[in-house]
């Protein structure tokens, strides 16, 4: 697989306080990333640097060796080559579902209508939300809405998906709806970074783990051996917090 995402030396800082230190990996096309840690290590910041929305101190984020730089005029066409779903949903409740998934193709990509419509139909009956199209976000479920908002990202045609902790918000029972979704786009290919707090999960869809403490990579692995065979302590220590059942 040719590598399409590379974190460089990637530090970030509010003020004097470092949150991100020194991180560094790459991710190939097609490859499912989870990265996991205590609460405050700096995942959802990671993510955020990622895709341009935090500007970083040091080091470098490359998508395709071209360098994610918070500065540029390019920014907008990067992000849309790096889609993320966020835990809020951030749905417009004035607009139906159908209009809440087309709106940024058809504005920001300047595609058309019809082919639009047709794609996020496609997309709204493969997620189980196809009879929701004309309803609004506050008629919803979390977990539909946290479909819509995946339907939403995908309609952009992202070469890399970011998931910043997308079941956290949710009852258990919403829960394995999202999932499920998640586990089919893998399964096609999907190139994703995943923050999650959910194991099971993760162990199901991951190719690789990356385990963060402290702004720093502690640990990363293949799926397997990150769960069988932790070779640090500290990691060792963090997954008996977890008990594990098969999906």
């Amino acid at each position: 697989m040719d590598e399409i995402l590379r974190v460089s030396h990637l530090q970030k800082k509010y003020d004097d306080f470092t949150v991100l230190d020194d991180v560094n990996f790459t991710v190939k096309k097609g490859e499912v990333v989870v990265i996991v840690g205590p609460s405050g290590c700096g995942k959802s910041t990671l993510l955020r640097c990622l895709n341009g929305l935090e500007e970083i101190q040091e080091g470098s984020v490359l998508l395709d060796g071209a360098v994610v730089n918070p500065n540029k005029k390019d920014l907008c066409k990067t992000r849309e080559r790096i889609g993320m779903v966020f835990q809020s949903y951030d749905l417009f409740p004035h607009k139906t579902i159908l209009q809440n998934v087309t709106l940024a193709p058809i504005l920001v990509k300047k595609r058309k209508k019809e082919e639009v419509c047709q794609e996020a139909l496609a997309l709204l009956k493969r997620v189980g939300l196809l009879s929701k199209k004309d309803q609004y976000p506050r008629q919803l479920s979390g977990g539909q809405k946290q479909r819509v908002a995946i339907v939403r990202a995908l309609m952009m045609q992202p070469e890399v998906l970011l998931l910043d902790e997308i079941t956290a918000s949710l009852d258990p029972e919403m829960v394995r709806e999202v999932l499920d979704v998640v586990l089919s786009l893998a399964k096609e290919g999907r190139t994703m970074l995943i923050v999650t707090h959910e194991m099971q999960f993760a162990r199901a869809v991951a190719d690789r783990m990356i385990f963060l403490e402290g702004g720093k990579i502690v640990e990363e692995d293949e799926t397997k051996s990150f769960f069988e065979h932790p070779k640090t302590d500290r990691l060792k220590q963090f997954l008996q917090t977890f008990t594990y059942e098969d999906l």
